[in-house]
Formats: structure tokens, sequence, C-alpha cells
């Protein structure tokens, strides 16, 4: 690369105190904002935008400043490389790389400040928002990069093939990465469940956050984030809470030979005092079923309905506290080893 020895390391040192000085100002009027500004509303609705905006001019401005800084160096336009009867110079690799920066940014722009306003309008719910917004993105982009890709000169046929090569040669390695981008596909287009849906996996209650291709996130109360395989949306049975109502379940296993309509009154009556307690609650009503024998104990389960998550496993647990004391005033024995589901 013949061109490498017309670099001026002082031009290129001096251009770099020039973006440093860009970045600073920007940083300084960003602070300002935030102290003279104090209203919420501001902060919550207007800087981000100011913010996202200040990004896109010091990065787009910072490579239009290079371009024209450096218009009059030869290594600039010069080719170092032909394919396909393409010259390849630093500014077509420059202009390939906006390509690209710039149609990820656009669409993110387009389906976090305008989308949001059409889906209002024409009363879209947040689901099928959340899979036009995916499939836009997913879109656009593969569109700027066949764009970039031809503007280097590189043959998208020819590319097909090697992927395809590529394909074969370590398909096995990564049928699962596969087998999750297929799932997503799915998930997006059939919607079996949605952004904002609660969903039940491995006995763990959380919200849909996000559907990605490769994985979903959910955001559970206690747990964390779970990010799960798209895949195992498709082979497994997933319980979707969102339309079933909700209910506080506890499991209590006793003695065989206890007197079972005792046991249900005990069980009744604990439910119906830490109920009484609550305010939110949708029904005060309680539901008391002995639901298994076993070789040496009787399986009971007490269920009240609740409004959401966090009241389910807070009144568990009062229950539960409840029915320990009514259990030991009334010499009432727990059945030997924990209760197996």
């Amino acid at each position: 690369m013949t061109f490498l020895k017309d670099l001026s390391i002082s031009e290129f040192l001096l251009f770099f105190v020039y973006l440093a000085i860009i970045l600073v100002v920007k940083i300084i009027v960003l602070l300002l904002l935030r102290k003279l500004v104090p209203s919420k509303n501001f902060k919550l609705r207007i800087y981000p935008v100011i913010e996202d905006i200040s990004n896109w001019l010091v990065l787009y401005g910072g490579i239009l400043f290079f371009v024209f800084y450096f218009s009059k160096e030869q290594w600039l336009t010069s080719a170092f490389y032909e394919t396909e009867g393409v010259e390849i110079s630093v500014l077509l690799i420059i202009v390939a790389v906006l390509i690209v920066t710039f149609a990820n940014r656009i669409t993110k722009a387009l389906t976090r400040y305008v989308m949001p306003f059409v889906y209002e309008q024409f009363d879209v719910d947040i689901g099928i928002s959340y899979t036009i917004n995916r499939l836009l993105y997913y879109l656009v982009m593969f569109l700027a990069l066949a764009i970039s890709f031809t503007t280097v000169g590189l043959d998208l046929t020819a590319l097909g093939v090697v992927f395809s090569v590529l394909g074969i040669g370590i398909g096995f390695g990564v049928r699962n990465i596969a087998a999750n981008f297929v799932s997503g596909i799915i998930i997006l287009f059939e919607r079996p469940m949605e952004v904002g849906e609660m969903v039940e996996i491995d006995g763990k209650i959380g919200r849909i956050t996000k559907i990605k291709l490769r994985s979903t996130v959910i955001e559970t109360l206690k747990e964390g984030t779970l990010v799960v395989p798209n895949q195992y949306f498709i082979e497994q049975i997933v319980r979707n809470r969102s339309s079933a109502q909700l209910y506080a379940r506890v499991m209590v296993s006793v003695q065989y030979g206890s007197d079972t309509k005792k046991i249900e009154q005990l069980l009744n009556d604990s439910a119906l005092k830490t109920i009484s307690l609550l305010e939110e609650m949708p029904e005060k009503s309680v539901e008391v079923q002995l639901i298994d024998f076993r070789n040496s104990a009787l399986d009971f389960q007490v269920e009240v309905q609740v409004v959401n998550v966090e009241m389910k496993e807070n009144l568990e647990s009062q229950i539960r506290h409840a029915i320990a004391e009514a259990f030991l005033h009334n010499n009432v024995k727990l059945a030997e080893g924990a209760y197996e589901e």
C-alpha cells in the first residue's frame, strides 16, 4: 500500500485535537442543559432527543470534517485495490460505512420517535407494533448492507455462494443458533406471545420485554432478567398468564390419618384471616382442596385469586405463616418429606 507513505502524522494528530474539542463542547453543552433546565418533562422527553441529535451531528460531522480536512490528500481518493472494475479507496470505504451506520440510526430514530404516533393513531397493540419495528429494522439493514457491499465492489452472487459453502461446513456447529433464529422469525410472525405479556418459564413468572431473533428477554420480579432461547418457546409448553386469572397457591402435606375436614377448615380460616388484612384483593374468597393421597400423607392445596405476581408471592408467604401458626395451636403434624409436584 504505497499510499501510506503520503500520510502525515502531524496532520492526523491535529485532526484528532480538533475532534476532541468538538466532543468536549458537546459534553459541556449537554451538561449545561441538564443543569440549567430543571423541568422533569424536559429531562424525560426533550433532553433524550437533543442528546440523540447531538450524537448524530458529532458522528457524521466528524466524518465529513475528516473528508474535507484531508480532501487534498492523494491517499484519500487513490485506489489501493481493484475488483470487478471497481477501484477501492479510503473514501469509498467511508461512504460504505456511512450507508450502514446512517441506515441503522435513521431506522432506530424512526421506530423510537415516529412510529409510536402512527401506532397510536391506528390503535395498533404493543405486540404488533414491536413486530413491525423489528421487521422494518431487519429489512432496512439488509438493504443497507447490500448497497454497501455493492459500493465497495463485492459481488453479492459470489458472496452468496461463499456463505452457502460455509453454511454447509459449519451447519452442525451452529444448528442451535439457526434453530433459534428461525424460531424468532416464527414468533415475530405468528405472535403466539407478544411483548408486554406475562409468561411462566420453569415456575418463574415474568413479563416479555424484548423478542429478538435469537432470544427473548423476560423481566421477572425477583429472579432478575431471563434470556430464553427462542427455540424453547416453539418446542416446550409455555404458559401465557396474560389472559388467565392469577392465583396464589400454597401446597400443604399433613400426616395420613389426620381429620381432613378439620384440616380443610384450618386452611380456609388461615387464608381468610390473611386476605382480610389486604385491600387490593379482587375477591375475598378461598378455595381449599384435598388434591392427592400418598403413602403417609394427605396433600391439600389453598388457592386465592390475586391481581399481580408481586401480590401472589407476598400473599403465599403470609398464608404459610398463618397456616404454621394454626397447625401449631391445633397440634397438626406435617407429613415427613417435602411435597413434590
